[in-house]
């Protein structure tokens, strides 16, 4: 065993340390048995061993050190240069890397560059995100810093007005208040819980869940009254905030709920003229906008900006509160007393187009949707289509005297009963035997079968052009949302049955307001007009004349006028008579189609058509009920009896008789 200068042996280990390390053992057991002053400097063994001990741990700490620069210099470890000494053994519990002094040249991605470029890249990352929000993108960034701020606010506008002919406010806008909260701004969520449910009447859980959110805006109650507004607001509670809005007001209540319509939570048109006038009625909404902090309160002395509203405008209507009042009285008295299931009622004046009332039963609160069925938001006379009935038979006859084939006063043998397609058809009066009759007592008795062999002389060509004519099959093109065109056939779609049908008001469906504006025609003198609600707005009067056409000629219309005044004056119409003035009417009943085919049993749709005085019209009104439980026009006469003789007497029409 041999030993270099530096004192390792050739197997790697250090003779002088481990010399040094018996040494220091001796001199110690030296020190502990005689102590350290009795012995002399450089005397015996002992001086001597100590004097090696020294010299031993003097040269052991060079070679450790020496050790330690040849690792930092490369010069140790097997193959490496030096003096081919071996690599010290590791220690006990596996190897340890000294991450300060590891061998950076032999990493494949040397650890220093892989840490400057890791810094380079954050360098790099950071510049190009500051060029970004100081340049490239600065105006988007300082927009979405305004809105975080800015908050805007929004100024409702006052929804228009609505009248009625004579100046009487239907509906109209006041100002009421949104109430919300700040929750954090809240300091006493107990007490702002208890003056919300107090005050408001909402609930109490879902308001204590809402004052708890972690959160700085959140609804509580919309569109509350000013005064409950303005006493919650006196208790000056911090948290609860509010905004100016608009709601709707009905100083009628209900009246003419389904004519009106409603408007939702953000003042916006749903249904009824509401909604079909809503670009009139709504306004430009305004903003304000004020800076908050970031709990959500007011900045003093922030951004301030205000865009005033631009209101709606008001619109006058045709209708009558007088008139529409008593309509809705009569009808809701007529569908309890047949057991029908709708009614609906409709007043006009038939030489404008202007309509007075309009309802149907049963009806709607606006202010109470909640418990509101939305079939009875409809105006029936508009949206729905049934089979006209005997009321359709002025019509029928209107054509074949226009068209020279028959007058008034024409006969005909009329049979018992006359086949139809596949059916057989009767009168109501359920004889067996034929009769003679004139076209006006064929109108007088409401005789079905006479009326079949009518429109065999007027022949489906024909028929179909005054069904046209008439406007039958077409809107009508009054100024409500949602009419119904029904089901009218095309000519070339008519089988065995159609014109035989049609010819006493079967087999075709259509809307009410359709057949009124027909029927109208007749009343002044064979021009038809649009039937409509809007009177005027901006104070100027609207011309609906546009819409104007001819059915047919005045002298077929006075004819068809002086038949309808004797139905009610001696036939089935006796029942529409009204004391002191001439009335031209016509009852109808129509039997209600099945969903399997033919038609129901003991349900019937009765009607009355009628318009006064007949000289010189000045309303028309037709009542309709369906869902009836015994059949004839008789049932629908007394309601159209007590809404014309009201009309007449409120529009001021002297008596005639």
């Amino acid at each position: 065993m041999t030993a270099d200068r530096y004192g390792y042996d050739s197997r790697g280990g250090s003779s002088s340390s481990r010399r040094g390390s018996s040494s220091r053992g001796g001199a110690r057991t030296g020190r502990s048995s005689s102590g350290r002053s009795s012995m002399p400097s450089g005397s015996g063994r002992d001086g001597r061993a100590g004097r090696s001990s020294r010299v031993d741990r003097t040269g052991s700490a060079r070679a450790r050190g020496a050790s330690s620069r040849r690792q930092r210099e490369g010069q140790g470890g097997a193959g490496g240069s030096g003096s081919g000494r071996p690599p010290r053994p590791p220690r006990a519990g596996g190897s340890q890397v000294d991450l300060l002094h590891s061998d950076l040249d032999r990493e494949r991605i040397p650890r220093r560059n892989f840490v400057m470029g890791l810094f380079g890249f954050g360098v790099a990352w950071g510049v190009s995100k500051l060029v970004d929000y100081q340049i490239v993108n600065v105006d988007e960034y300082r927009r979405r810093a305004d809105e975080r701020r800015a908050i805007p606010q929004t100024l409702f506008a006052k929804r228009g007005t609505i009248y009625d002919r004579n100046g009487n406010v239907i509906t109209s806008s006041v100002e009421c208040q949104n109430v919300y909260v700040n929750p954090q701004l809240i300091e006493d969520e107990d007490e702002a819980v208890a003056a919300l449910v107090e005050l408001l009447g909402v609930d109490e859980e879902t308001c204590r869940e809402k004052v708890g959110r972690d959160t700085t805006f959140a609804y509580i109650k919309r569109q509350v009254d000013q005064e409950i507004a303005d006493a919650l607001a006196e208790r000056n509670i911090k948290g609860i905030e509010y905004e100016q809005t608009m709601k709707r007001i009905y100083p009628y209540g209900n009246l003419a709920s389904q004519v009106i319509g409603v408007v939702n939570i953000d003042n916006e048109g749903v249904s009824g003229l509401e909604s079909y006038y809503e670009d009139k009625l709504q306004g430009v909404n305004g903003s304000l906008v004020r800076e908050r902090a970031r709990d959500g309160s007011y900045i003093a002395g922030g951004a301030y900006e205000r865009v005033p509203a631009q209101d709606g405008e008001d619109l006058v209507l045709t209708l009558d509160v007088n008139i529409q009042s008593a309509a809705e009285k009569a009808l809701a008295e007529a569908v309890e007393s047949s057991g029908a299931n709708y009614g609906s009622i409709l007043v006009m004046d038939p030489q404008t187009g202007e309509i007075f009332a309009a309802c149907s039963n049963p009806t709607y609160d606006q202010t109470d949707l909640a418990n509101t069925a939305a079939a009875d938001m409809n105006l029936r006379a508009v949206t729905d289509a049934y089979e006209p009935g005997s009321v359709f038979k002025a019509l029928v006859t209107g054509m074949g005297i226009d068209m020279g084939t028959f007058t008034t006063e024409s006969t005909f043998d009329v049979p018992a009963r006359v086949k139809v397609g596949d059916d057989w058809v009767t009168d109501v009066d359920e004889r067996d035997y034929g009769m003679t009759m004139t076209v006006r007592e064929i109108m007088r008795r409401s005789s079905n079968t006479g009326m079949v062999l009518l429109g065999e002389q007027i022949g489906a060509d024909a028929f179909a052009e005054y069904l046209d004519t008439y406007g039958i099959g077409h809107k009508s093109g009054i100024d409500f949302p949602g009419e119904s065109t029904g089901i009218v056939r095309e000519r070339s779609e008519y089988d065995g049955s159609t014109l035989g049908s049609m010819s006493f008001g079967q087999g075709i469906a259509v809307s009410p307001i359709e057949v009124a504006r027909a029927v109208a025609s007749i009343a002044s003198g064979g021009v038809a007009h649009t039937p409509h609600f809007l009177k005027s707005h901006h104070g100027e009067e609207v011309d609906w004349s546009d819409g104007d056409t001819e059915t047919i000629s005045a002298e077929a219309a006075e004819a068809v006028t002086s038949m309808m005044v004797t139905v009610v004056d001696e036939g089935t119409g006796s029942g529409g008579q009204v004391a002191g003035y001439d009335v031209a009417g016509k009852t109808g009943t129509a039997e209600r189609a099945s969903e399997e085919g033919g038609y129901q049993e003991n349900n019937f749709m009765a009607s009355f058509m009628g318009f006064a005085p007949a000289s010189d019209p000045k309303a028309l009104v037709y009542v309709t009920l369906d869902g009836t439980a015994g059949s004839g026009g008789g049932q629908a006469a007394p309601p159209f009896a007590a809404v014309m003789a009201q009309t007449l007497s409120i529009l001021g029409v002297d008596p005639t008789r």
